[in-house]
């Protein structure tokens, strides 16, 4: 298949080029796709993206007009592309069903350890030779209750560590998983009650989009902490600032942001004004912000490698990518074609 793959990092091209094995003729760019760079996607067959890329309605019909047929996303979650206008122009979506969910589950727990042990204040205070310890007295996680909202892979892997740290562990999910031992299903109103840590593992929808505001933080303990290694449209940043310096919210850590998009994976040092919102957040001592690097490790790599190309492959045979298929109704692949 003739391909180009959108917003391709330095640490994606051997890793692509390996699993690729010379099969498909795909081109790598770094440039996000917009309404500006759709026009790289000419003659091709299908196009590659990430989560920052501009995969809307208007980007999808330019692309449906130079002949796009496959959009394959290199990311679990597909609320960047309009997937109901591609399915009005008849092209196939294919996604990372699941990828290391250890990597993200990892980098969750992270956060809140370093959060609760005030590692970033401690570090930069020590790298200044100011080695006081009096304003670093942090709390044991274990003991503590966490919160899971969402228990797909990832839910599952990050309950697995908070469990194994000695924490109780409620589960909320409108999908719960059967025969998951250790974790409490709790509807949320009981989770958002009870947690000292909740921490957000679900996919973004229309109906969840900003699950964490002014009504679900008032129903949180004074001083909890929050995480998220999901998406930033669960989250009003703005609220959750009020929280946070109201000590509504104790601590916040997040690998996402609400306006992320045209923001993180780019260098943005020498913008004159920035993201108002998120230099107030990240002003805060008791925030933690990291830029969407939650996935970042070598084996979530190699497997979104190995599955991305997986999915070309089932393409340029005309078979249907199974559990990758994120195909709106209109799309769906003919029966006699599924290969599940």
């Amino acid at each position: 298949m003739r391909v180009v793959a959108y917003s391709i990092r330095s640490y994606e091209k051997e890793l692509l080029a390996k699993a690729n094995q010379k099969k498909h003729d795909i081109t790598l760019i770094s440039n996000r796709l917009s309404l500006e760079t759709v026009s790289y996607a000419a003659g091709k067959d299908a196009i590659l993206v990430f989560t920052n890329d501009d995969v809307s309605a208007p980007v999808i019909d330019k692309l449906a007009d130079l002949g796009i047929k496959y959009i394959g996303t290199r990311s679990v979650g597909t609320d960047h592309i309009d997937r109901e206008a591609a399915g009005k122009r008849g092209m196939k979506i294919a996604n990372v069903p699941s990828y290391s969910p250890q990597a993200i589950a990892e980098h969750a727990i992270t956060l809140a350890l370093a959060l609760s042990r005030k590692l970033i204040p401690t570090v930069d205070q020590s790298r200044i030779f100011d080695f006081r310890i009096e304003n670093h007295v942090g709390f044991n996680l274990y003991g503590k209750t966490v919160g899971l909202i969402g228990l797909g892979h990832i839910g599952q892997a990050a309950a697995a560590i908070f469990k194994g740290m000695g924490c109780r562990v409620l589960g909320h999910d409108i999908d719960y998983p059967q025969n998951l031992a250790g974790v409490e299903p709790v509807t949320l109103n009981e989770l958002l009650q009870k947690a000292d840590i909740i921490s957000l593992h679900l996919p973004l929808t229309s109906e969840n989009q900003y699950l964490i505001n002014q009504e679900t933080l008032s129903l949180m303990k004074n001083g909890t902490m929050l995480i998220n290694t999901a998406r930033g449209g669960l989250v009003k940043t703005a609220e959750v600032i009020s929280a946070l310096e109201s000590g509504k919210l104790g601590y916040f850590g997040t690998d996402v942001y609400e306006f992320e998009k045209g923001l993180f994976f780019s260098d943005h040092r020498s913008d004159i004004i920035k993201d108002p919102i998120l230099f107030k957040l990240m002003s805060l001592p008791n925030v933690i912000v990291t830029p969407h690097q939650a996935f970042l490790t070598q084996e979530a790599l190699n497997q979104i490698a190995a599955q991305t190309i997986s999915n070309l492959d089932k393409w340029h045979q005309n078979k249907c990518v199974g559990k990758a298929c994120a195909c709106a109704k209109q799309c769906k692949v003919p029966s006699e074609l599924l290969n599940p």
